[in-house]
């Protein structure tokens, strides 16, 4: 009976060594259809999806691999309630990891690709910095594969997302908002003077929050953390509020004009 149960106890660990290392070079993948297809009209092939949804049939990556795969697509459907809902816990750090070893694969004198996966996975993530992640991804996502931006139909309401408190709806709002003020930073700030009904053009194309104008959310007393911003440890708040701040300043100027 002992020996019965010793192979038994051999076998779960090899199958789960073997779900684990699969898990880690899913990773991998996805990294890389993240990286080769987040600009543009770049998109993974039809061959590409396939392989990785057939690698795929745990329950690991079964909210990580659409997300990912609306990510690069053209015309992506990424702001769909379905994704702006903040996903469980594997998902986020799945997200999380695809994200960083996907710059590193951009780096010439990084950590090997299984280094990187296997040391993240073993560290413990601040939730403020996977919740970070999860919106910087999706928002750059839809600026990237969704032209011209225009996000004049939406109306974003920030009790349907299951977000927990006031940071982590801090956090959609000034990443939404950012993305919003790159959409307007060239016109105000590289001609001279600077070009301000065209940036209004695009002010008028910004959602709602909460059902009313972007500039009247207040909520944004939350607890600061860190994050590592242009290759420094930086405040959260000092960063995004700033350029929020930025926003409704060029907001003002406008017009003013």
């Amino acid at each position: 009976m002992k020996k019965v149960i010793l192979s038994l106890l051999c076998f779960l660990t090899v199958l789960s060594a073997q779900a684990q290392n699969s898990y880690n070079e899913s990773l991998i993948d996805l990294a890389r259809v993240y990286k080769n297809g987040m600009f543009g009209t770049a998109e993974p092939t039809k061959k590409t999806i396939k392989q990785l949804k057939e690698k795929n049939t745990s329950d690991s990556l079964q909210n990580t691999i659409p997300f990912i795969l609306e990510c690069v697509t053209v015309k992506s459907k990424i702001l769909n309630k379905s994704f702006l809902t903040l996903p469980d816990d594997k998902t986020l750090q799945s997200v999380y990891i695809i994200r960083e070893v996907s710059q590193n694969m951009r780096e010439e004198d990084g950590p090997t690709n299984e280094k990187l996966v296997d040391s993240l996975l073993k560290s413990t993530i601040q939730r403020e910095l996977l919740v970070d992640q999860y919106y910087n991804t999706l928002f750059t996502a839809n600026g990237n594969k969704n032209q011209p931006f225009n996000l004049s139909k939406y109306d974003f309401n920030l009790d349907e997302y299951n977000l927990a408190n006031d940071t982590e709806k801090g956090i959609f709002f000034l990443r939404c908002m950012s993305i919003c003020g790159s959409t307007i930073w060239g016109f105000m700030n590289i001609p001279k003077p600077a070009n301000t009904g065209k940036a209004m053009d695009f002010i008028n194309k910004f959602p709602k929050i909460n059902g009313q104008d972007y500039y009247r959310y207040t909520d944004l007393y939350f607890e600061d953390f860190q994050i590592v911003y242009n290759d420094s440890l930086q405040s959260y708040k000092g960063v995004f509020i700033d350029k929020y701040y930025d926003l409704m300043l060029n907001h003002l100027i406008c017009m003013d004009k």
